[in-house]
């Protein structure tokens, strides 16, 4: 399939700015491939379509503070730093995106927070906007790190034009995060609360859960009309062999197995065995998913609705049928649900 075949028109007003009020109360959308039926639903109303002994894998990656702002050295420029990845704990460098670009070229150095205390010094230039930082700070490594958290703010996505509020500290991340590591939140786990993951699990359903550390490059646009000449960025991974033994269990047994979130499935997609069980991994991940594709782990999956020639979009139409999400996404638009990161939920099973 080409690029264009992902393109549609989506009203600006249905991209959320803000979450739902509760969790667990946003819209869900349900699918059915073998019925070919759209339902409407509330997100709670999940626990519907799941028994027990069903599988749910949840993706437990943490959402760090990476947004920091700070000054240039002798201008004063206010100069955006997103943080994308640590290159050398002992050394301090990462990897981050400088907003504007052109203001910082190698040598500069920035500074950051009221009393200056943390400074870094570009070392490299490794895209337009990519640069190598070196942070330079007093203190122990996890001194470091709790300054980085205490000046960086929730990066929320660039299409939320508001500014960042207490409440987003806790709502774009998931309530089972737990392994720090991800620049973006897995979005359709934000729809779970503790009440609804009690009555899961009093139900009968387990849960497995993954690690991938969700990077800005799952939401790179695709720029080639040939889909198979389109690179994903990599992002850390990591099965534990007790996930892939919950997950390989279920499927021996005939259950369900969802998969919560692109995120998740891309991670089952990449550690699949030649007899089409889960395998225990740990590296990096640059699966690109697309039409066709045959699905070896997950049978269900939950996810946000995604925006146009988005790769996650591209993903989706690989698991539920291109024809069928075009469908969904017509109704979903005229039914005014909301899009992408605080946006509603769609099951398909």
């Amino acid at each position: 399939m080409k690029l264009s075949h992902f393109n549609f028109d989506l009203p600006n007003d249905l991209l959320a700015e803000y979450p739902s009020e509760n969790r667990d109360e946003a819209r869900l959308m349900v699918l059915d491939r073998a019925k070919q039926t759209i339902e409407h639903k509330q997100f709670k109303d999940i626990i519907n379509y799941f028994d027990e002994e069903d599988v749910m894998v949840l993706n437990n990656t943490k959402v760090f503070p990476a947004r920091l702002f700070g000054n240039k050295e002798k201008t004063g420029a206010r100069i955006e730093v997103f943080l994308l990845r640590e290159l050398n704990r002992e050394s301090r460098l990462w990897d981050v995106l400088v907003d504007p670009a052109r203001k910082i070229r190698i040598g500069n150095k920035l500074y950051f927070g009221e009393d200056e205390s943390l400074v870094a010094e570009v070392i490299d230039n490794t895209t337009s906007r990519g640069r190598t930082l070196r942070f330079l700070y007093d203190g122990s490594y996890e001194e470091f790190r709790l300054k980085l958290r205490e000046l960086g703010e929730t990066p929320l996505p660039k299409y939320i034009k508001r500014e960042v509020e207490p409440e987003d500290e806790s709502r774009y991340q998931t309530i089972y995060a737990k392994n720090e590591g991800a620049v973006a939140a897995p979005t359709a786990g934000l729809h779970f609360s503790k009440h609804l993951l009690k009555r899961l699990e009093i139900k009968g359903v387990k849960f497995a859960e993954v690690t991938l550390h969700v990077g800005l490059g799952t939401f790179n646009p695709v720029e080639v009309e040939d889909l198979s000449k389109h690179k994903m960025d990599s992002e850390e991974l990591a099965i534990e062999q007790h996930s892939a033994d919950v997950v390989n269990n279920a499927k021996k047994n005939k259950r369900r197995v969802c998969a919560v979130g692109t995120t998740v499935m891309r991670a089952l997609e990449t550690s699949v065995s030649s007899d089409l069980t889960l395998n225990a991994y740990e590296g990096w991940t640059n699966k690109f998913i697309f039409p066709p594709y045959e699905f070896a782990i997950a049978d269900s999956m939950i996810t946000n609705f995604h925006t146009p020639k988005s790769t996650l979009l591209m993903m989706v139409s690989a698991f539920a049928g291109h024809d069928f999400v075009k469908e969904a996404y017509a109704e979903a638009i005229k039914e005014k649900y909301n899009f992408y990161s605080y946006g509603d939920a769609m099951l398909i099973i």
